[in-house]
């Protein structure tokens, strides 16, 4: 027996109709095979790609012709005059006499002594006669006798004692513990049951009490969307078990041992011998001389001398004279005078004028375009909940 669920799925104004096949869940169905094995229905989602033909808004710049009247300036030219009154200075000259007083100088010549004293040195030369005492070096060669002292290496032959370690095997029994075990099985923990994903099934009528208000509220029957969790079970995980034994194992190990064997030995030791040689020796002696020189020294000695001077100078007095000039004197007055000066005035003067310009505008309009879009679908499938023998194997 079979029926078909129509389920209705919208998303994003898409509108979706399936017909779900469900089989009959009840205890005794079972495979093709065999009929031992229990099923449960569960959803899931598919997408399916569909085409949408979709539309944009696509902004477009048009012109349109208009006729637009304006006011352009024109600009002439005038020739004007203007009048104005000046002030044109008139000068005249006339003469006056002036009298003044000026210094004129006079120059005389006067004489003044200036007769000075002059100093001069006279030099002379003498000599005189310096005894001095001298050092001369005598240098006499002499010979001395010197001993000195040589270390002569002797060799001998000696023997001593020498230790050195030797490694000799030596074998002991150790005991030693071996773990002898196996693993046994332990439950370590509980796997909480896997929620499975929502189940449709027909629901009695339930009543339930508001904890806020305290009112029964009674649920009415139907068909509801139900979750269901399968039963918790056991993790069971191999766990070593130790069994200590002890064994007893031989062990070779190496001792050191120590022996002394003679070693004979080259010795050599220094002997000090005594030696005497001559060395010649310089030695050098200082003998006095008493030595005599001339030594030549100067004098001086100061003249004075008077040498006359007259001096010749020059004396400037000022004398006053009066004396008269001619002096122009210049008057200045004014006279008014009118004077006519053109000019030039730019006049402006507005005309009217019809022009035709374009004036550009915004068209919006609509452009279809084709766009896939995957649309969910929910179908029901079929879940084996307990397998028979024959299915499992």
């Amino acid at each position: 027996m079979s029926s078909s669920i129509f389920v209705r799925y919208a998303l994003a104004g898409v509108v979706v109709l399936g017909s779900l096949p469900i089989a009959p869940a009840s205890s005794q169905g079972g495979c093709d095979t065999c009929c031992g094995c229990t099923y449960r229905l569960q959803c899931q989602t598919i997408y399916e790609e569909q085409q949408v033909t979709c539309y944009r808004t696509v902004c477009e710049t048009a012109y349109e012709e208009r006729e637009i009247t304006r006011q352009v300036p024109v600009y002439e030219t005038q020739r004007r005059e203007r009048r104005y009154t000046v002030l044109r200075p008139v000068r005249e000259t006339s003469t006056r006499q002036e009298r003044y007083t000026v210094q004129r100088p006079v120059v005389e010549t006067q004489y003044r002594d200036a007769s000075y004293n002059r100093v001069r040195n006279i030099v002379e030369t003498h000599c005189r006669e310096e005894r001095y005492t001298v050092q001369r070096p005598v240098v006499e060669t002499q010979t001395r006798q010197e001993r000195y002292c040589v270390q002569r290496p002797v060799v001998e032959t000696q023997y001593r004692d020498q230790c050195r370690t030797v490694m000799r095997p030596v074998t002991t029994c150790r005991t030693q513990y071996v773990d002898q075990g196996c693993y046994v099985n332990q439950v370590v923990g509980v796997q909480p049951g896997v929620a499975s994903g929502p189940q449709l099934r027909w629901m009695p009528a339930t009543q339930s009490v508001n904890p806020a208000t305290g009112v029964v509220q009674t649920s009415r029957p139907g068909l509801a969307w139900v979750t269901q969790q399968t039963p918790p079970r056991q993790v069971v995980q191999a766990v070593w078990k130790p069994n200590m034994v002890a064994v007893q194992t031989p062990v070779t190990q190496m001792v050191p041992e120590q022996v002394v064997e003679k070693v004979s030995v080259q010795v050599t030791r220094m002997v000090t011998e005594q030696r005497t040689r001559e060395v010649p020796v310089q030695v050098c002696r200082m003998v006095c001389e008493e030595r005599v020189r001339k030594v030549p020294y100067q004098t001086c000695r100061r003249v004075v001398e008077r040498v006359e001077r007259q001096v010749p100078v020059k004396v400037c007095r000022m004398v006053c004279e009066e004396r008269v000039r001619e002096v122009p004197v210049t008057t200045c007055r004014m006279v008014r005078e009118e004077k006519v000066e053109p000019y030039t005035v730019q006049v402006c003067k507005y005309e009217t004028r019809v022009e035709k310009v374009q004036v550009p505008h915004t068209v919006r309009k609509q452009v279809p375009y084709t766009k896939t879009i995957r649309v969910p679908k929910t179908v029901m499938v079929r879940v084996p909940v307990d397998r028979c023998d024959t299915c499992a194997g």
